[in-house]
């Protein structure tokens, strides 16, 4: 089993949403990295707080081994490419990378549930500038959701998909 797509990008572009609307429209499962660690492990802010960044990321690995070893859509956490293991498995599957502006995506900023996003706006393009490169190297889809609305967005990219073999 392999993913029809993995979704990357930064915190809050809407690759959860997105990814859900790609899979119900192709008619497969959805999987969702940071989903995984919260039901194994508690929220991602409580991880943070009581166990730190480090034990977040080796949960997180994990997560990213069995979504990958799934069939259907699968979004990882902003985060999960920063892991050079992650990186060199992508290698072998399509890569969605979705982006959003910086306009765009400051209402969607919920800082609360996001520990790396506590300053904000401007925690938020440090951290996309930091990891922009990655991004674009693991990419062979792009698909900006800074306007337009996300059905649009996931029919466009169910095309470009095809139909799950």
């Amino acid at each position: 089993m392999s993913p029809i797509a993995v979704l990357i990008g930064p915190p809050a572009a809407g690759k959860s949403k997105l990814g859900k609307r790609v899979a119900r429209i192709l008619g497969v499962g959805f999987v969702d990295t940071d989903k995984i660690v919260a039901a194994e492990h508690g929220s991602i802010p409580e991880i943070f707080e009581r166990l730190g960044e480090a034990q977040f990321r080796i949960w997180e690995r994990e997560a990213v081994v069995s979504a990958l070893s799934s069939d259907g859509v699968v979004a990882l956490g902003g985060g999960a490419i920063v892991d050079q293991r992650t990186q060199a498995d992508l290698a072998g599957h399509r890569v969605v990378l979705v982006t959003v502006s910086r306009d765009a995506v400051e209402s969607r900023l919920d800082t609360g549930s996001r520990p790396l996003l506590t300053g904000g706006i401007d925690a938020w393009s440090q951290l996309v500038a930091a990891r922009q490169g990655i991004y674009s190297e693991l990419a062979d889809i792009v698909v900006d959701t800074s306007v337009g609305p996300m059905d649009t967005h996931a029919e466009n990219l169910a095309a470009q998909l095809g139909s799950p073999s």
